[in-house]
């Protein structure tokens, strides 16, 4: 946004007809002072502009929070419409991009509909929720609030862009799976739609907290503890299968794949190897949460679009497809075709 000065008015000679200008307009002065007002049209006060968000185009924002200065890349709707999609990163988040706008064809797949891209930068290992201290593993000076940020300062800046608070949906990988079904499940107001792909949606599982320990060790050294106590209100209120019932009447779209190679597999190196290794196990713990969730739902009678591909590794070219294949929904939910 530009900010500029005003120009200053220009100074003109004032000859006697100036003077008898300001000379007649004292004297219409005089009754309205005496309170006898003079006779003048009606004129309607103009309507206020409507806001809209820029027609099309890649813009990076920087969104004030209690974080400090958030890093947000947008993707403007291509006609200038108030949906947006707001897309989750994973648990490695990086602090330059979101890996969406570059690991993907994400920008691609929407640059032609009526829907802006919202991708918020940062955020590694955080599970896009407040936190209720630092981690105390890596110096961390500033509590995460990312569940106060992508829901009320994010929201409430984007607005003055004329992007609605209201008509949103929003998507994420792996950690920003959960997070997504999350912050529909709590922010109904705001999300229509919901999607899922390779989330963690049983934390509370036997085991699922250590493992998630490991990986967010792994991932920035930060400390689980930090962000939720075990079975405090604090961690279940982070887990689907415990908020589940809050979904009911939300449209979802929720993926996982099986963990063996598949198309986007073609490790040619030791490195290579030990990283689609580790992809498929991370896949394959998905997909056990994910099967689980999906009986969930199908006990409290809450539909959901489910696939569960035969082939696929926890990795973002299978998460591409994954989008793809949500993107009649979300762009239906929102009306941002």
């Amino acid at each position: 946004m530009r900010f500029g000065r005003a120009a200053a008015p220009k100074k003109t000679k004032t000859g006697w007809r100036g003077r008898m200008l300001a000379v007649g307009a004292a004297a219409l002065a005089l009754p309205i002072a005496a309170g006898i007002a003079a006779p003048t049209a009606a004129v309607a006060a103009p309507a206020p502009a409507a806001l809209r968000a820029p027609a099309g185009g890649f813009e990076d924002l920087m969104v004030p929070s209690s974080m400090g200065p958030i890093k947000v890349q947008v993707q403007w709707a291509a006609r200038g419409g108030n949906a947006a999609l707001y897309l989750l990163d994973g648990l490695r988040a990086r602090d330059d991009r979101n890996a969406w706008s570059f690991e993907t064809n994400a920008l691609e797949q929407f640059k032609n509909d009526n829907i802006s891209l919202i991708m918020p930068v940062g955020g590694q290992s955080s599970f896009y929720t407040d936190w209720y201290s630092p981690s105390n593993t890596n110096g961390q000076k500033t509590t995460y609030k990312w569940e106060t940020f992508l829901t009320k300062e994010l929201p409430d800046f984007l607005a003055g862009y004329g992007v609605s608070k209201t008509n949103n949906a929003v998507a994420g990988l792996s950690m920003g799976g959960s997070a997504a079904l999350a912050l529909a499940a709590y922010h109904r107001d705001q999300f229509k739609y919901a999607a899922s792909y390779s989330g963690y949606l049983n934390i509370s599982a036997p085991g699922m907290r250590e493992a998630i320990r490991v990986a967010m060790l792994d991932a920035g050294r930060f400390n689980v503890d930090s962000m939720a106590a075990p079975w405090s209100p604090q961690w279940l209120r982070m887990d689907p299968f415990v908020f589940a019932p809050q979904l009911k009447g939300l449209p979802m779209y929720i993926s996982a794949a099986s963990g063996l190679p598949g198309q986007h597999d073609r490790p040619n190196s030791a490195i290579g190897v030990f990283n689609t290794g580790n992809a498929m196990a991370l896949e394959a713990l998905s997909l056990v949460n994910t099967r689980a969730f999906q009986v969930r739902l199908a006990s409290l009678k809450i539909p959901a679009a489910f696939n569960f591909p035969a082939a696929g590794t926890h990795s973002w070219k299978y998460w591409e497809g994954e989008l793809f294949n949500s993107r009649k929904g979300i762009l239906d939910a929102t009306g941002g075709w």
